[in-house]
């Protein structure tokens, strides 16, 4: 952990995770072995980061969001409360050979609240998963998508502004 950083003394912070400079791990966090979380991030309450995450710098991952390995979030990310990520394709209790699939979340990405992003996929640059949203195929760069299934809906621009409607 960098000197810099803050952890909450509730916080469960794996030694050999690497935390950045000015990041801010709060209330119940669990983070894993090997992930990395860059400079100032903030991680809100009773976030669980898996072992293995990549999380860029200037990231805030609000309260409830479960990250887990094979998941990794570019710089400049948002992701709402209750966010979800998968990162098993065919999930059965039984699998003891299962395989993570990867996901990427690329830079300035927001994930709405209580969306879940289904691995395998890649967000784009800027591009807006709405609240509650159920992301199963690649999100275009500066794309915002809705739904469930998730559909495009319109174009952003990379200050989160509709540009155009589809």
């Amino acid at each position: 952990m960098n000197a810099d950083s803050f952890v909450h003394a509730s916080a469960n912070v794996s030694a050999d995770a690497k935390i950045g400079e000015g990041s801010k791990i709060w209330i119940n966090v669990q983070v894993r072995e090997q992930a990395v979380i860059g400079r100032n991030c903030i991680v809100s309450k009773d976030v669980y980061i898996d072992h293995g995450v990549q999380i860029g710098n200037n990231c805030k991952i609000q309260n409830s969001v479960s990250v887990y390995s094979g998941v990794t979030i570019e710089d400049d990310v948002f992701v709402g409360p209750n966010a979800a990520f998968t990162n098993d394709k065919v999930p059965r209790a039984f699998n003891a050979e299962w395989k993570i699939t990867p996901t990427l979340v690329k830079a300035g990405a927001s994930i709405g609240a209580n969306a879940t992003i289904v691995c395998g996929i890649v967000v784009g640059e800027y591009a807006m998963v709405a609240a509650g949203a159920v992301v199963t195929k690649d999100v275009p760069a500066y794309a915002m998508v809705m739904g469930n299934p998730a559909r495009v809906v319109a174009t952003v621009d990379r200050e989160g502004n509709v540009v155009s409607r589809k």
